[in-house]
């Protein structure tokens, strides 16, 4: 596994070892010695979540707060997304910014977003698979999110607003400026 830092403190894409032949190919997709030794983060993940959407759903912006704050890695099984995270650490050099990339099934990228960050992602392709692992229970009483078209964010989803789908519950986050720390 190879590890690229990203702007973001802690936010890190991890690229696989592929290994190809005639048959097709392999890689391990997680192994925790390795994840802690690449990264130098001890952490443990303890739930995997998994997701189906069709092109221009859009999930997101959100997280866990206090004690219920969940680190997260991420990947696409089939599909692509444009995935984003965003530095929702106060005192944090990055607070308030925000990195986007492309996880497909083609290039089998992962992101590892920490604690403290805003996470969502938009399909971009006709269907998506997505799926990550989080080193802490969800608990819907911790739940948060901030407005997937915060002005103050200005994120560029790639895909024109009246193409995105978005739930009625995101719809209606909050935005950032009105967040409490």
């Amino acid at each position: 596994m190879n590890i690229e830092l990203t702007p973001l403190e802690g936010c890190l894409l991890l690229k696989p070892n592929i290994f190809t032949d005639k048959r097709g190919y392999f890689f391990e997709s997680f192994n925790q010695k390795s994840f802690n030794d690449a990264t130098g983060i001890e952490t443990q993940f303890i739930q995997d979540n998994q997701s189906f959407s069709t092109k221009g759903t859009l999930r997101g912006l959100h997280f866990q707060k206090g004690e219920h704050a969940q680190a997260k890695l991420v990947r696409v099984i089939k599909g692509e997304v444009l995935d984003v995270a965003v530095d929702l650490r106060p005192g944090s050099a990055t607070y308030g910014q925000y990195y986007k990339t492309l996880l497909s099934e083609e290039n089998n990228l992962q992101l590892f977003i920490p604690r403290g960050f805003g996470h969502g992602f938009v399909v971009l392709s006709d269907t998506a698979i997505f799926f990550y692992k989080c080193d802490n229970y969800y608990n819907k009483a911790s739940e948060g999110g901030i407005h997937y078209a915060d002005p103050v964010l200005n994120i560029d989803w790639t895909l024109p607003k009246d193409e995105l789908i978005v739930s009625a519950k995101d719809q209606v986050l909050p935005f950032f400026e009105t967040l409490e720390a």
